[in-house]
């Protein structure tokens, strides 16, 4: 038997999860991308919450992030909020309403069953196998690697709690949790 390529391995991964996605988008009246940014906006930290950076995490030009943003806040589902200290930036958030459209759509039942079944297989490891795929696809493209924040070169464990290395600012339990684009892999 021919052994599948790691790329029409992910592909139809990449496949099953947007379709997955397009039935639950379609119930609630959005497209594949709101979904993505809801769910982005609901990962990421506070060096990773502005219209530049989800640009580079899905890959779209800014005025295409733009024109969804504009949508998304018409909706009601995401805030803007500018930045304190240089009031160009603008920082993204979920509003409670599209926190709760985000919990109501996203396909998540489909890869719940997945998971148990990679449990029941005894594939202990297979997340770890899919994040090192990840990081050499991320690596090969030269992109972020947006990982979580606790898993960075920067991410330092101080007596008062966390810091980032990089921009030497504290950091909180939540934000340590949650992706940035300033990841780098250790």
């Amino acid at each position: 038997m021919e052994k599948a390529s790691v790329f029409d391995i992910i592909e139809r991964m990449t496949a099953l999860i947007r379709s997955e996605e397009r039935k639950k988008c379609t119930e609630f009246g959005l497209q594949s991308v709101h979904l993505q940014i809801l769910d982005y906006l609901s990962r990421c930290n506070k060096y990773s919450d502005t219209p530049a950076a989800l640009a580079n995490y899905l890959g779209m030009t800014r005025g295409t992030v733009s024109q969804t943003l504009l949508l998304l806040e018409k909706k009601g589902y995401l805030k803007k909020t500018a930045d304190t200290v240089d009031r160009r930036v603008v920082h993204l958030s979920l509003s409670p309403e599209g926190k709760s459209i985000l919990e109501q759509a996203r396909p998540s039942e489909l890869f719940n069953q997945a998971a148990d079944l990679l449990e029941h297989d005894e594939l202990t490891n297979y997340d770890e196998t899919l994040v090192t795929v990840l990081t050499a696809l991320q690596k090969s493209n030269k992109s972020h690697t947006f990982g979580l924040c606790k898993t960075c070169m920067f991410f330092t464990l101080m007596q008062q709690g966390f810091l980032c290395g990089l921009t030497k600012e504290p950091l909180t339990g939540e934000d340590s949790q949650k992706i940035c684009q300033e990841h780098s892999v250790k």
